[in-house]
Formats: structure tokens, C-alpha cells, sequence
């Protein structure tokens, strides 16, 4: 194969890939409220997991408190599902039952 076949096989073959792909989902990810875990607890949670300062990680716990849920960020799959895996585990670690979930959006 000559040289130049080559090239004009692979500049044909790019716009085919490019097509085939897309952009990745993302996902919100919640905590939930229970009245078991303190406030304390979840807002130095999420300062930890998701490099949230004090003032917004305390918004998002009083979120959760009043209305059932407070969203913590939107990441890519395998981000959303190891942050919530981080913080469930260390929520088992302390043994306190916080919930926290992720949700894909619909484009």
C-alpha cells in the first residue's frame, strides 16, 4: 500500500469516527435529608468530597433540610457514581444513614 493510500483511507475513516461520537451524559448528584444525620456532619461531607466552601456546602444542607434534597454538582458518570460511592461509604463509616443519589439529564 502506497503512502498516499494510506492517508486517503484515514482522512476518510476520521469524519466516519467523529460521527459515531458523542457527548457524554452527565448527572446531578443529590444528598437527601433524614433526621438522623447532623447538619454538621453533612456540610463538612461535602466541603470534603466536593471542594465546596462552608457558605455553599451550608446551602446545600439547609436545601436538603427544607426541601428534601439538595443538589451537591453535575459531573460525568464515573465522577458522579465515585462521589457518591465516597460519601455513602463515609457516611457508613460514621454510622449515619445519609443518602445520596445521582440523576442522569435529559438533553
Amino acid at each position: 500500500m502506497k503512502n498516499n493510500d494510506l492517508h486517503k483511507e484515514y482522512t476518510e475513516a476520521v469524519p466516519e469516527a467523529l460521527r459515531a461520537l458523542k457527548e457524554p451524559s452527565f448527572y446531578q448528584v443529590f444528598v437527601y435529608n433524614d433526621d438522623f444525620t447532623p447538619m454538621e456532619f453533612v456540610i463538612n461531607a461535602l466541603e470534603r468530597f466536593f471542594f465546596m466552601s462552608r457558605r455553599q456546602a451550608a446551602a446545600v444542607t439547609l436545601t436538603a433540610h427544607i426541601e428534601g434534597r439538595g443538589q451537591c454538582g453535575v459531573f460525568t458518570r464515573d465522577v458522579a457514581e465515585t462521589k457518591v460511592s465516597m460519601l455513602i461509604d463515609y457516611a457508613r463509616l460514621h454510622e449515619h444513614p445519609l443518602a445520596c443519589n445521582m440523576e442522569v439529564i435529559d438533553k
